[in-house]
């Protein structure tokens, strides 16, 4: 990786589209959290007069080259970039070179922006787990960090992609609220970004669906999920009051086949459970049919993971500086 670093010194520059790009990445492979910090931000730039759009690898899509998410085809698309379509209402172009994906939304956007352009302030491109995507410049690195990752270590053995020290080139790091008050952290956090990077504090929450609110304590539910740390899920269910039976995991992306649900299904009936709980991101992946089959034991509760900045107007005044900025450029 370190060999790689100082090949990049001597390559080709970056390729640069024509409107700016905020980069959302990690250090880890996955579990920090960057779907719902893309969503945060792209609704956040949408209200300010932005117009936004998302360059998405679409990891583990059966789609080929470069498309933008239609519907919810969680198999062709993927399922990161269906619930970011979903839940930011904004374009969200696919393919592994972002640089190729990013021209055809800006020639698919052109004329929009010129018919809007009294209103727009511009556009911006948000790259989605971009932090390791250095082919394509940008105007902003956002880097998400948790605890987790600083006990960590590189892949295979661990989570990482890279080192700690890779914090060094953000501009912007993302802790979270919960986590922000361990002063040993934060101290390691600062201690690895550069002079003038920013720390914003993200508070993340569950969203429950009506459902929740109608059977209350009295549904017993089963969850399942297929994300890169099931454990947090069931801690955050546990904390937000949701007493589940048990936690079935699957692996990180996992595409739900009839025998998975009938898996878990075995393990409510085994636990006399009344319902289950899943993630957004795991939800879009399931046929009507896989619903059918988990609906005839009890009720699907579909959570969402929201996240919002603590300090919101500080977010959103870094990012505009900084795309004003690449404009003068």
């Amino acid at each position: 990786m370190a060999a790689k670093d100082a090949l990049r010194r001597y390559s080709t520059a970056p390729k640069r589209l024509q409107w700016p790009v905020v980069s959302v990445g990690s250090v880890s492979a996955g579990g920090a959290g960057k779907t719902p910090v893309v969503i945060a931000l792209a609704l956040l730039l949408k209200e300010r007069g932005w117009q936004v759009d998302v360059l998405s690898r679409g990891y583990g899509r059966s789609g080929r080259g470069v498309e933008m998410v239609a519907g919810e085809d969680a198999e062709r698309f993927g399922d990161e970039p269906v619930v970011i379509s979903k839940r930011a209402g904004v374009p969200v172009w696919l393919g592994a070179n972002r640089f190729v994906a990013g021209k055809l939304a800006e020639a698919g956007s052109s004329a929009a922006l010129r018919n809007d352009n009294q209103k727009s302030k511009g556009a911006v491109h948000l790259l989605d787990d971009g932090l390791q995507h250095r082919r394509l410049a940008r105007a902003m690195d956002v880097v998400l960090v948790t605890a987790e990752d600083m006990d960590d270590v590189l892949l295979p053995a661990g989570n990482l992609r890279e080192p700690l020290a890779a914090l060094g080139r953000a501009d912007v790091v993302v802790v979270r609220e919960e986590e922000i008050a361990d002063e040993r952290f934060k101290a390691k956090v600062w201690g690895l970004m550069r002079e003038g990077a920013q720390m914003w504090v993200a508070r993340r929450s569950l969203v429950f669906p009506n459902v929740m609110k109608t059977l209350g304590a009295g549904l017993r539910p089963v969850a399942f999920c297929a994300i890169a740390r099931p454990e947090n899920f069931a801690a955050m269910l546990l904390e937000t009051g949701c007493g589940v039976v048990e936690t079935v995991a699957f692996a990180d992306h996992h595409a739900y086949t009839r025998a998975d649900v009938l898996r878990v299904i075995t393990v409510a009936n085994g636990l006399n459970a009344s319902g289950f709980v899943t993630t957004e991101k795991d939800a879009v992946k399931l046929t009507a049919e896989l619903r059918g089959l988990l609906e005839a034991v009890g009720p699907l509760m579909v959570l969402a993971l929201e996240v919002e900045f603590v300090d919101a107007e500080a977010v959103v005044a870094a990012i505009e500086t900084k795309l004003q900025e690449t404009r003068i450029r």
